[in-house]
Parts: structure tokens; C-alpha cells; sequence
């Protein structure tokens, strides 16, 4: 998989994509991130990226000629994701901004399926219209909060995908098991020592009985997400049995 990062500043990616399972990622070939400064895309001598907004208003937005530049340079096509209108293979362009679709996992999984991306940081006080219109093909917000800019969640975004890629992590299984993969948090985890000041580990857990573990875990599953995210139950595939022993958790729960 490639990733195209546009960025008005690009050392920010420095430390992130130099550590853990990305850089891991990178040096297996699994992924190569590329960073582009917006600036090496302008015409004038200045390098100018951003002016002021027509009507008024406070702040600076984002000139759309660099951003058409870089992204065609790259080769993104704009427009509809998937194909162009001529049948040609077509790169997703990404805009990161507050506006854009809510990042979940589900979304994850769709642009893990793309041989290559092309990510837009937005930047000050927003992005020129027309790049919204006619240049990207998505927009998405990692959450309902206002960043600086969209650098971080450029490598929100980078993260999530690639630990999905084959071969990025020691585990396969470490995927599927993660909390949001099938729609509900993950089970609560133990190690060593057995007991800590007291508190042990669940019977369970040490009894060697993989079906009562994976059924013990798939229960937790459930309870955990129940308390802290009852909004994922509404999308999660669940059994008639789990969602009658659901509901008994919520009656004793509110009585």
C-alpha cells in the first residue's frame, strides 16, 4: 500500500512513522508513506498557500491551485471514489477535516482495501470550496473536536490502516480481537503476576478451557460494551440469546 500525505508541514511525520509497528511495517515493504509540502507546489516565488476569505471573516483559508497541483500530480483523478468516468483506475483523496464523515473502524477497513491513498491536512481556518467539490473524493473527521490542523489525524488515519495490512503485526489474530473490529469493545485483558495487591486473575482464565475462556471473553465483550458504548449494540451481529441476556443487564442495572 501507498500513502500520500499532504502537508504544510512535513516534519511533523518524522517521529510517529520512526516507531513501532509502522516503521516495522515500512521496512517489510508493506507500506511506503510519502510526504509532500503543499508549498513545493505553488508558482510564486513566496510559496504562498493561503489568503484570505472572500464575505470576510477571521483566519486564512487554504488556496486551492497547490492543492490540485499536488494531488494531480500524484495521479488522483478527483471525483467519484473508485473509477474515473473514462474507466481509469482512480486514487481516493482524502480531506482531514471537522466537516468529514466520522473515522471508525468500518471506514478503516474500507481504505485498507486500496492499493494507494492520497490524505489532505487542511490547515488554518479551512480549505478553499472547490477542493471539497471538484478535487477530493471523501472527507473525514477522526472526532467531534477541532484540531490545529489535519496533520494529526493524518497519522490517526495511517495507524488504523496499517495494522491492518498482512504481516504488520506478530499476530493476525491481534486484528480481529481488537476492540470496534466485529462492532464491540474487546474483552478485558490480564498477565502476570497472578495476584497483584490482592486483586487475582478471573478462574477462568487460567482453567485451559479454551471454549469457556472464549466464551467467558465474548460475554465481557458484550457487558463492557454495554457499559461504556451501548450506542455499537444497535450495529453489532448478536444472537437472540445475547441480546435477551443484554437486556436483563439493563433491567437489573436500572431497577
Amino acid at each position: 500500500m501507498k500513502i500520500h500525505i499532504l502537508t504544510l508541514f512535513p516534519g511533523m511525520f518524522n517521529g510517529p512513522f520512526s516507531e513501532s509497528i509502522i516503521k516495522r511495517a515500512i521496512d517489510r515493504g508493506l507500506v511506503e508513506i510519502a510526504i509532500h509540502n503543499i508549498r513545493d507546489y505553488t508558482s510564486d516565488r513566496h510559496h504562498v498557500v493561503d489568503d484570505y476569505p472572500y464575505g470576510g471573516g477571521q483566519g486564512m483559508v487554504l488556496k486551492p491551485e497547490p492543492l490540485f497541483e499536488a494531488v494531480e500530480s500524484i495521479g488522483g483523478q478527483g471525483g467519484v471514489c473508485g473509477e474515473s468516468e473514462k474507466g481509469e483506475s482512480q486514487i481516493p483523496v482524502i480531506l482531514l477535516t471537522p466537516q468529514g464523515r466520522l473515522f471508525d473502524q468500518q471506514a478503516a477497513q474500507e481504505l485498507a482495501k486500496y492499493e494507494e491513498i492520497i490524505l489532505v491536512c487542511g490547515h488554518y481556518e479551512g480549505v478553499d470550496e472547490r477542493v471539497g467539490e471538484h478535487l477530493v473524493t471523501d472527507e473525514i473527521s477522526i472526532g467531534d473536536y477541532v484540531l490545529s490542523g489535519g496533520e494529526l489525524a493524518a497519522m490517526v488515519v495511517v495507524d488504523a490502516l496499517v495494522r491492518q495490512l498482512p504481516g504488520a503485526l506478530g499476530s493476525e489474530a491481534s486484528v480481529v480481537e481488537d476492540s470496534h473490529w466485529r462492532g464491540l469493545l474487546e474483552y478485558p485483558q490480564y498477565t502476570r503476576p497472578q495476584a497483584f495487591r490482592g486483586w487475582v486473575v478471573p478462574e477462568v482464565l487460567l482453567s485451559g478451557n479454551h471454549a469457556a475462556i472464549a466464551r467467558w471473553r465474548r460475554e465481557q465483550s458484550l457487558l463492557r460494551t454495554l457499559k461504556r458504548r451501548p450506542d455499537l449494540l444497535e450495529r453489532a451481529e448478536l444472537t437472540d440469546e445475547e441480546r435477551r441476556r443484554l437486556n436483563e443487564h439493563r433491567y437489573a442495572d436500572s431497577s
